[in-house]
């Protein structure tokens, strides 16, 4: 049971609210040794209160027994989209890279993201975004993309991911098959993507093997019901998008990630048992729920359930959690504890300065 419990709650990557751990997300990294965390602007303050909080979740996680660090991962993308401001580096749009075109620059901005974060004990970057805007009525990705250039956005994504990566921060190629031609927000409500495979290999496709080729981390699902491929659960749900396309065609053999699993897209239309259940079933390995423990705790105990009932087989979950280890193994050790006097160094470097100046102004972009 025991076994069954801990294989489980590997596979939940919890959010949380509060700059330091509350009582209810410990309880679950012990009780049921929750794999990762996921934190956001509302986690937090100052470099130094960063790095204690990691160290106090780096703890808890210790006391499951589970053996592996905790994954503390973050969305770190630029632009709209960052959630360590001032005083560490604040950075232009993922766009700006795009039309500056730079693969080295590309790849600097990755190198200096992942100074900046391992300093805080930060283990994966939710980033690159490697969908291509090709929708201009799209409410949710615009310039978090690279570009409507699928060709730009592979190079650059590619080169961001090698720089994040060497500086042994794991990147997560985001949002798999594809989110840029869609014209529905899907914190609200499950967008659709209706094109032909042949459409779909050549551009939305085409950055995530490129990143896969590259050695990105892991890759995150979109909530998008993309048609022809199944018209009947959406891609982060689809045994057919994930299984039979990314691992089968694509090749994909690391960690898969949910996006949020509280977006209105899949959370309006089933509930957290089911959703963490088909999600594992149809390829996921890490569950994000961001905000609300009790969903937390009933995907996590359906989880249990679902392999002690047999309803999910046992070696499902077995290699789920195995492909975590294996990235965990990759980035995270040998711990180290992160430094609360290094983590302020690290906050906004001349350097790091320098170079988001330098794509605002070359780039036009703020």
């Amino acid at each position: 049971m025991r076994e069954v419990t801990r294989l489980c709650g590997q596979l939940v990557l919890a959010g949380f609210h509060g700059q330091a751990a509350p009582a209810d997300i410990k309880r679950l990294l012990r009780d049921f040794g929750f794999g990762g965390v996921i934190l956001f602007a509302r986690n937090v303050d100052a470099p130094e209160q960063l790095a204690e909080l990691v160290r106090e979740l780096q703890g808890a996680a210790r006391d499951s027994g589970a053996g592996l660090p905790l994954l503390v991962a973050v969305d770190q993308e630029g632009g709209r989209v960052q959630r360590l401001r001032a005083p560490w580096t604040v950075w232009p749009p993922a766009r700006a890279l795009g039309r500056l075109g730079s693969e080295e620059l590309a790849r600097r901005m990755g190198a200096a993201l992942a100074e900046e974060l391992r300093a805080c004990g930060i283990g994966m970057d939710l980033a690159p975004v490697l969908d291509v805007d090709t929708n201009p009525n799209n409410p949710v990705i615009g310039d978090r993309s690279l570009s409507d250039d699928p060709e730009v956005v592979a190079r650059l994504g590619a080169a961001f991911v090698q720089g994040l990566q060497d500086g042994r921060v794991a990147g997560c190629a985001k949002h798999f098959p594809g989110h840029g031609d869609t014209a529905t927000d899907s914190h609200f409500d499950l967008p659709c993507v209706d094109h032909s495979p042949a459409r779909l290999d050549d551009v939305e496709l085409r950055p995530f093997r490129r990143a896969i080729e590259a050695g990105v981390a892991a890759v995150m699902t979109a909530h998008v019901l993309v048609r022809e491929l199944d018209d009947a659960w959406p891609a982060t749900l689809s045994e057919r998008v994930l299984g039979g396309l990314l691992r089968g065609k694509l090749g994909w053999d690391g960690p898969v990630l949910t996006d949020d699993l509280e977006m209105k897209a899949v959370d309006g239309r089933w509930g957290p048992a089911e959703l963490a259940v088909r999600a594992v079933r149809a390829g996921c390995d890490g569950l994000s729920i961001c905000s609300n423990h009790d969903k937390q705790v009933q995907a996590v105990e359906a989880l249990i359930r679902a392999v002690e009932t047999e309803e999910l087989p046992f070696k499902t979950v077995e290699a789920a959690a195995g492909r975590l280890r294996r990235l965990k193994e990759r980035f995270l050790l040998p711990y180290v504890p992160p430094d609360p006097r290094a983590a302020r160094l690290a906050a906004g470097s001349a350097r790091s300065v320098d170079l988001a100046q330098q794509l605002r102004e070359g780039s036009g972009l703020a």
